[in-house]
């Protein structure tokens, strides 16, 4: 084995989609799929069940993926050590964040973080914020922008940028810009798109339940943007965050509707493990971020 089908290897245990994987390794899915084979005759076990419908990680699989990952860390370390200064800061910072958050968020972060840290590069991995706390506790990633948890985690620490307050959006040429009343009023009147999980699904369904509403359900699916893109095909009403039609293309293309205090605020910001683990770049990189973080945190409020 090498380091090429390891680094396949990882992409499709982290994926768990033949499709994603093999285009992040730059081929086809029948490639990636004969050279798993390779690997798993080489290593003497099945490293996944997989059919046509799913690909699930097997136990030696789990346990192969530590030693793939293992390394590949020590593989970045070893070269950084070969090719930078020995207590220069270099490597990729993982993040997770929606496509809102790398236009509203991000961008002072990392416009101070390349200012300090010339040499670290970004690696951002986008998708809804109900993955971001599991991305940041799994290790795959080392900082995420999202919501906080509200029941807050002992090993998790948080720096908070901004609250913003969740609203249903109507397509401005749709048929739902005009819903009058109270939000309970509102959600009776016209069909929702709603997240299927995350912060804001917990928090509406729970409201829905202690006031014995009944809402119809247009749609369910993943990630602001995705509820924006149902929403203007004037399916339904979406329930997002503010911030995201205050920022990027949606301004003007969407009616705000107020959810009032029944839904509260969502509390943005980064997260990131407290204790400071991993590979020696790893270190080093989180030890940035988190004085970046500290420098701005000031301006966040």
């Amino acid at each position: 084995m090498d380091f090429y089908e390891l680094d396949a290897f990882i992409k499709l245990a982290e994926t768990l989609k033949f499709s994603k994987a093999a285009d992040l390794s730059a081929m086809s899915p029948s490639a990636l799929s004969r050279m798993m084979s390779r690997l798993e005759d080489e290593v003497g076990a099945p490293l996944f069940d997989r059919d046509k419908r799913k690909v699930i990680l097997t136990e030696r699989g789990k346990k192969f993926l530590a030693f793939a990952k293992d390394c590949a860390a020590k593989r970045r370390d070893l070269i950084l050590e070969f090719s930078q200064e020995k207590d220069s800061v270099a490597g990729d910072l993982r993040v997770y964040a929606s496509v809102t958050a790398c236009y509203t968020i991000l961008p002072p972060f990392i416009k101070e973080l390349s200012k300090k840290y010339p040499a670290i590069r970004l690696s951002v991995q986008t998708g809804g914020e109900a993955g971001a706390f599991n991305a940041v506790k799994e290790g795959r990633v080392l900082l995420a922008v999202a919501a906080i948890p509200e029941e807050g985690n002992a090993a998790i620490e948080a720096t908070s940028v901004i609250k913003t307050p969740l609203i249903y959006a109507a397509s401005a040429d749709g048929p739902w810009t005009k819903l009058d009343g109270s939000p309970q009023d509102i959600v009776s009147s016209a069909p929702l798109v709603l997240p299927k999980t995350g912060l804001a699904r917990k928090r509406f369904d729970k409201w829905t339940k202690s006031r014995n509403v009944k809402p119809k359900i247009a749609a369910e699916t993943e990630g602001n943007e995705a509820l924006l893109a149902i929403a203007q095909l004037g399916l339904g009403i979406a329930l997002v965050p503010r911030i995201v039609l205050e920022n990027g293309p949606y301004q003007g293309k969407f009616v705000i509707h107020e959810a009032g205090n029944a839904l509260g605020y969502y509390d943005v910001g980064f997260i990131r493990k407290k204790e400071i683990s991993g590979t020696q770049s790893e270190r080093k990189i989180l030890t940035a971020a988190n004085e970046v973080l500290s420098d701005l945190e000031a301006d966040f409020k």
